[in-house]
């Protein structure tokens, strides 16, 4: 397979929060430009104000106006502010999210296209940019998974030796219970099963499933969803095909280092996985966006308005995101180059049957 350099949108994310600051810190690495060639979904205003305020000399970006003159050695810069941004450091304010929206839309516009491959989104603030979305934005998750036409999708967050997926995301906690079914449960086995196999390339991937109730529900002493729901699930898929095994309760899988033994943990809600895997891996985990068919990824941390430019933030989240980005649209596009040769060689010993 030829090596492919592929083009990167980042959308700028909150500009009063870190994501400016990781940007530019990740960006100043000239390897990063080895491996690919970076669109950034934002202002050089904005990247020129916060170069000044970190005292950078060695990032370097340029305005895109024409995709025939991109760059690959330094920093492309697409602008979705057209007029002079206002930036107040550190505060949550509604223009940040309309600004952070606009980047996310045109991003999401040109991968359409085919002008990029993959999109890394930088920490955005939910409630300002739901505002300015009217109420139509729970998360880049959800967001962009709509915009893309499919019908489900799946949070995953990993780092080096751990793998993690939702059932549910952005739902209240006493709402969780009313939002599982079988069906869905297992569909969100299968598409972690699916992911772990054409993402990162795992043959026959072995998931834990976790339940949702303390002790696994104790056989229905402590609630009925693992005997009615889960069990259920797990079961079907295992006859399915799948390695999925559970349910295991959070606190002894994780405490004991028993989830070192799956390849992937499936939680039932945000918390329940969230909590163990930043604890785990607080600097260094990536959210990504499975079931889809665009690969988007994005650092595991928020806008952290409170050490916003004072050159505390750390890119490396950021950059581990950068990275995934370019190792799964690579694995990807290895993956559906080796299916289809699969396929036209299945036709062939076919149509060489027939003949017989």
């Amino acid at each position: 397979m030829q090596d492919i350099k592929p083009k990167i949108g980042i959308t700028i994310g909150d500009i009063n929060g870190v994501g400016p600051e990781i940007i530019i810190k990740m960006l100043s690495n000239e390897k990063i430009y080895q491996y690919c060639t970076p669109v950034v979904y934002g202002s050089t205003r904005v990247l020129s104000h916060y170069k000044k305020l970190l005292d950078n000399t060695k990032f370097r970006y340029s305005k895109l106006t024409d995709w025939s003159k991109l760059m690959e050695k330094q920093t492309n810069v697409v602008s979705t502010i057209d007029e002079i941004p206002v930036i107040e450091v550190g505060e949550e304010t509604e223009i940040a999210g309309q600004y952070a929206l606009n980047a996310i839309d045109k991003a999401l516009v040109d991968w359409k296209d085919g002008k990029i491959d993959a999109i890394l989104t930088a920490p955005i603030n939910k409630s300002t940019v739901a505002k300015a979305a009217e109420g139509k934005f729970s998360g880049h998750t959800e967001y962009i998974a709509a915009f893309t036409g499919a019908e489900d999708s799946i949070m995953i967050l990993f780092a080096e030796n751990l793998r993690l997926g939702l059932v549910t995301n952005h739902i209240p906690v006493n709402e969780i219970s009313s939002k599982l079914t079988k069906i869905i449960v297992q569909n969100k086995i299968e598409q972690l099963n699916k992911s772990l196999i054409k993402d990162f390339f795992i043959n026959k991937p072995k998931i834990a499933v976790l339940s949702l109730n303390p002790h696994a529900g104790d056989k229905g002493l402590i609630g009925s969803e693992e005997l009615e729901i889960l069990i259920p699930a797990i079961n079907q898929s295992y006859r399915n095909g799948i390695l999925a095994l559970g349910p295991y309760a959070a606190d002894g899988l994780f405490g004991s280092g028993n989830y070192k033994n799956f390849d992937a943990i499936l939680a039932i809600y945000h918390d329940q996985g969230l909590a163990p895997f930043k604890a785990l891996t607080f600097d260094d985990g990536v959210n990504y966006t499975g079931g889809i068919d665009l690969v988007r990824t994005s650092p595991d941390h928020g806008t952290a308005y409170d050490i916003a430019g004072k050159n505390l933030a750390s890119e490396r989240s950021m950059r581990n995101a950068l990275f995934a980005a370019i190792d799964i649209f690579k694995n990807r596009s290895e993956y559906t180059e080796i299916t289809a040769d699969k396929l036209k060689k299945s036709k062939k010993r076919y149509k060489a049957r027939k003949m017989d």
